[in-house]
């Protein structure tokens, strides 16, 4: 008997965020270092709110991210968890089986090198773990909701990535 092939697990996509809370020249090195990190040219994200004491305007880009899928996804996944030394808090993960974690130091991704004009910058990594049938609930037509028997649950998704990535799951 084998295992029903729309119940394995895929990671769906990988958001990689950086913030750094106003726009100009900081906002363009860590541009560039997210491009140099992903090979894909990140886009600038609006602040959603004016916050006067900061000096931050609604509608000004404060932050850039870029969304990897596929095989590009798994394979940054794959140097991020190292620049995490492999490890993750099982309280990543929320009720739908996505997974969130930090990055200090972005020179801590193998393969990057420091650049003393961009300085060293962390991001925060996002990803989802689907399984085959999800876009149902994001096609255009006849869209439909995912059963509630094929959600993600979070304790798969905690195996998905322990078998996967080689990731333990504790905090030290």
């Amino acid at each position: 008997m084998s295992e029903n092939p729309m119940k394995e697990l895929k990671i769906g996509k990988v958001v990689v965020n950086i913030s750094v809370g106003q726009s100009g020249q900081p906002l363009s090195n860590a541009m560039d270092i997210l491009e140099q990190i992903t090979g894909q040219k990140p886009n600038q994200r609006p602040a959603k709110l004016s916050i006067r004491p900061w000096g931050l305007r609604k509608g000004e880009p404060m932050a850039c991210a870029v969304t990897l899928r596929g095989e590009i996804a798994n394979a940054f996944l794959k140097k991020a968890f190292t620049a995490v030394r492999h490890q993750m808090n099982p309280r990543s993960f929320d009720k739908d089986g996505n997974f969130a974690f930090g990055i200090k130091e972005h020179i801590d991704i193998p393969g990057t090198r420091y650049d003393p004009k961009t300085g060293i910058i962390g991001m925060d990594v996002m990803a989802t773990v689907e399984r085959p049938g999800y876009r149902i609930s994001r096609r255009k037509r006849a869209k439909s909701k995912v059963g509630s028997s094929h959600k993600v649950s979070p304790e798969e998704a905690r195996a998905f990535v322990s078998e996967t990535y080689d990731v333990k799951m504790g905090l030290e």
